[in-house]
């Protein structure tokens, strides 16, 4: 039997005997855009980021999982003494413990760039921290432009929260640096959303590349020498054969059969030449460098050496955990303040098992040093006094 695009071809009937000779009618299947981006806000970040990209979902994870378990805890006068701020963050509420509660906070601050904790007094003392989505919080600026409240809207409810008073405030927001917003931070996902749009165009490309890879993407023309042309109903029945015999992944790499003075012309450009894998990749990278993650760590194409892992590793903590941690132990210690004093809270760097090589290089410099004390060697490698003197 012959082909349908045969058949339709041969009965087409000379519609514009005026026509010059080797005019051809063309069937495109050929389209130009403008490019889509994701909206800048909480929601569509969290939703295009955290939920469908694998770069973005491990980088936020891995920040936040690092952070979160780094312990944090109480130096100076009192450091060696049980202290009730240690228990608090240790159990900040009933529902979660101290690394579920700061895994939140720093996930919060990843994907929107601000976090939020709430303090729940009981009987006068401060008893339970929680973490409050940053979409749901709105900053009430007071008279001298600086937040003097917090509204908090969930359930179709908005509860407000004062700032002032006596006590620790009900409300501590971290927010990552904004050049230009005087209340909220920056996310590096919306500093890295184009590389976001990409990569996850990159993906759908893919995607729709395997359920539709056959699918003509170009011109089918038709170009007789007696200017015959194609009727409405033949030109929808060509289509319908197209989309019917060579749309879907069951019809991928099967041979268009053309008769009858049909000619295929491509239009749409390669993979290759739309350098297509670099395109992602590139994305990829751009996506880790917002978060401050060495691409090596999230498993992207690189120098896969143990050595290089090592030192990425070190560089992860140096330059992204160990600041993010240190920022947000002091912002802490000043909110709790009020109710527990003056408290200095740091990061135990000692147990980064990463910076085991740096921390016995320390060790080995100091105590060649026979020119210091004992005291001073225990000063210089962040020790305090020796038990008893």
């Amino acid at each position: 039997m012959a082909n349908l695009l045969s058949r339709l071809v041969r009965r087409a009937a000379p519609l514009d005997t005026k026509a010059a000779p080797q005019a051809g009618i063309g069937v495109a299947f050929y389209g130009e855009g403008r490019a889509s981006w994701t909206p800048r806000d909480i929601g569509a970040l969290a939703r295009e980021g955290f939920q469908r990209n694998a770069i973005v979902h491990r980088a936020v994870r891995l920040v936040a999982e690092a952070a979160a378990a780094l312990p944090v805890g109480l130096v100076g006068e009192g450091a060696a003494e049980p202290h009730p701020l240690e228990a608090l963050l240790a159990r900040p509420n009933p529902r979660q413990g101290g690394a579920a509660l700061l895994e939140s906070l720093y996930g919060h601050l990843m994907v929107s760039g601000n976090a939020y904790l709430q303090a729940t007094n009981l009987d006068g003392s401060l008893r339970e921290l929680h973490a409050l989505r940053p979409d749901r919080m709105r900053v009430v600026p007071g008279p001298d432009g600086w937040p003097a409240a917090y509204d908090y809207a969930v359930g179709g409810r908005t509860l407000r929260f004062d700032q002032g008073g006596e006590g620790v405030p009900p409300i501590l927001h971290l927010t990552l640096f904004h050049p230009t917003d005087d209340h909220y931070g920056l996310s590096p996902m919306e500093a890295a959303a184009v590389a976001l749009d990409i990569h996850n165009a990159a993906g759908a490309w893919n995607k729709a590349l395997l359920d539709n890879a056959a699918r003509p993407s170009g011109a089918l023309v038709f170009a007789t020498q007696s200017g015959a042309t194609l009727s409405d109903a033949q030109f929808t029945r060509l289509k319908g054969e197209l989309e019917a015999n060579y749309q879907g992944a069951g019809n991928a790499g099967r041979p268009l059969l053309l008769e009858g003075g049909l000619d295929w012309k491509p239009l749409a450009l390669s993979p290759k030449d739309m350098d297509f894998v670099e395109a992602k990749s590139g994305a990829a990278r751009e996506i880790a460098l917002a978060f401050g993650v060495p691409p090596l760590l999230l498993g992207l194409p690189g120098d896969n050496t143990h050595a290089n892992y090592a030192e990425a590793n070190r560089a992860f903590y140096r330059q992204t955990v160990i600041p993010l941690v240190r920022r947000t132990a002091e912002a802490l210690a000043h909110w709790l303040e009020p109710a527990f004093g003056p408290t200095r809270l740091e990061p135990d760097l000692d147990a980064i098992e990463a910076l085991a090589p740096e921390r016995e290089s320390l060790w080995r410099r100091v105590q060649a040093a026979d020119f210091l004390t004992e005291a001073e060697k225990r000063a210089a490698v962040g020790y305090g006094p020796a038990p008893g003197g």
